[in-house]
């Protein structure tokens, strides 16, 4: 076996990232210390992958590699970093008043982007899978992750939401492991450039195996019918880890199943989980009035837009790849600014409490439309647009008009719920059935402004910064990934 140092120090410095940050907090255990190891980790993890590139693989016996360094790979890792900064960003106000011990936030923070980086470098089986449980494994914990002041009523949502969290994600590991079993059983392949689909009368055994991977993988991208634990998971979990459930994980699953379908063919599998997932999550997205619960519809339903792409095999990775990069951005806008709108360690709330957040914080509301816009493809939204425009170039491309025309039917009703929340930002207040001398004075004082902290406005800066950039700009992100 070959090992090339230098190729693993993407891995290196994010594993070591994360056991800094557990010295740090057990040495000093000062919160600003710990936040501030975690981002100097996560900037050398990226810088790292940066430098190293697409250096020849390692961990080689003879041909078959487990770590191969890929422009996917070096772009995700990038991501994955960019994503867990802003997240921790994000973190800051409800770490400040206590909500969560900083110490073990941040590490399991760190632990979860480690796993990130390694799906992305995964060259078998068992690396994918052992990647993606690093990545999932402490969000088990981030989801109910809180502590309650002296006085503070008790609240059993975030421990729902981890346990069920943990029980979905325990039965999808079980159905993966299984198929990569079967799989593994009938070709004896477990390097991915040597998956094959099965040969001679043990064939349909590894059909099977590839199935099961790819149904095991799309429990974590919440694809319909695997989507249940979603919604109720993402409103139990607090707002920054709802967050960091809605792109980074997402973004892990995705890779896991572009490394799948990309070797074996999935594509009737892929295309009808494509079409159950966007279909349902945008109708019943139409029905919400909880702005996380919207927000997680939306997600499964973009998530069907990537399994489209997904459906191509191989030569729908980079379509897809680009138009995750794309959603994990504006979907993390948007968590942003319900973050900022929202008091530390608040939930979501509903719709009616956002009603004429645009016009008290103009430069909040112009973030969320940015955000909306692009989620439903339209200007001024240009990344989205262009991600969906990619989609369905791909689709068209390769003879699949007709789940194209899938693709473009619910991006049409995407927009009836992405503009009633973009909408309800501006609307003024309801008349009360008395005379108001001053209405904009009732509204202040029931609507009070928030006042937004310098880091969740760093956050939502970049986030704006990047997504405009790479709407204007897309092809800086094809060449990337080529």
């Amino acid at each position: 076996m070959t090992i090339d140092q230098v190729t693993l120090l993407p891995l290196y410095a994010a594993s070591g990232t994360a056991v800094l940050v557990l010295l740090a907090d057990l040495l000093l255990a000062r919160r600003g210390f710990t936040v501030g190891v975690l981002s100097a980790g996560g900037l050398a993890t990226a810088v790292c992958a940066i430098v190293v590139g697409t250096r020849k693989p390692t961990f080689c016996v003879g041909p078959e590699c487990s770590w191969v360094p890929t422009p996917l790979a070096v772009t995700m890792a990038v991501v994955f970093v960019a994503l867990t900064i802003g997240v921790l960003a994000l973190s800051v106000p409800s770490l400040r008043i206590g909500a969560a011990p900083p110490g073990e936030f941040c590490f399991l923070l760190a632990a979860s982007m480690t796993g990130g980086i390694v799906i992305g470098y995964a060259g078998d089986l068992i690396t994918l899978i052992v990647g993606l449980e690093t990545l999932t494994l402490p969000l088990y914990i981030l989801v109910g992750l809180r502590r309650f002041a002296p006085g503070e009523k008790a609240s059993t949502a975030g421990a729902s939401a981890s346990i069920t969290f943990f029980l979905i994600s325990v039965v999808s590991t079980a159905i993966a492991l299984l198929g990569a079993a079967l799989n593994y059983a009938a070709t004896g392949a477990i390097h991915l450039n040597h998956l094959v689909a099965g040969i001679g009368p043990l064939a349909p055994v590894a059909q099977t195996g590839a199935a099961l991977l790819v149904i095991g993988f799309a429990f974590k991208v919440a694809a319909v019918p695997m989507h249940a634990w979603a919604p109720p998971t993402y409103e139990g979990s607090p707002l920054p880890v709802a967050a960091y459930l809605s792109t980074a994980s997402k973004l892990g699953g995705i890779l896991a199943l572009a490394a799948i379908v990309s070797r074996l063919d999935a594509a009737p599998i892929m295309a009808a989980l494509a079409v159950l997932t966007m279909t349902t999550g945008n109708l019943v997205a139409l029905r919400q009035q909880r702005m996380v619960r919207l927000l997680a519809w939306s997600s499964i339903a973009q998530a069907g837009y990537i399994l489209a792409a997904l459906a191509l095999g191989a030569e729908g990775v980079r379509a897809a790849g680009v138009y995750a990069v794309f959603f994990v951005l504006l979907e993390f806008l948007a968590f942003g600014v319900v973050v900022a709108l929202r008091p530390p360690a608040a939930d979501g709330g509903d719709l009616l409490a956002y009603r004429g957040a645009g016009r008290r914080h103009p430069w909040l509301g112009a973030a969320m439309v940015l955000a909306l816009a692009g989620l439903a493809g339209l200007p001024p939204g240009l990344a989205g647009m262009f991600a969906k425009v990619t989609v369905v170039d791909a689709l068209i491309g390769a003879g699949w008009g007709w789940l194209a025309g899938f693709v473009a039917l619910n991006a049409v009703i995407g927009l009836a719920y992405y503009v009633r929340v973009g909408a309800n930002l501006y609307v003024h207040p309801p008349k009360p059935g008395i005379q108001i001398v001053d209405p904009d004075l009732l509204e202040a004082a029931t609507h009070p402004r928030v006042r937004v902290t310098a880091p969740v406005a760093a956050a939502l800066i970049g986030a704006a910064i990047a997504a405009v950039a790479i709407g204007f700009a897309p092809q800086l992100l094809f060449d990337a990934l080529s």
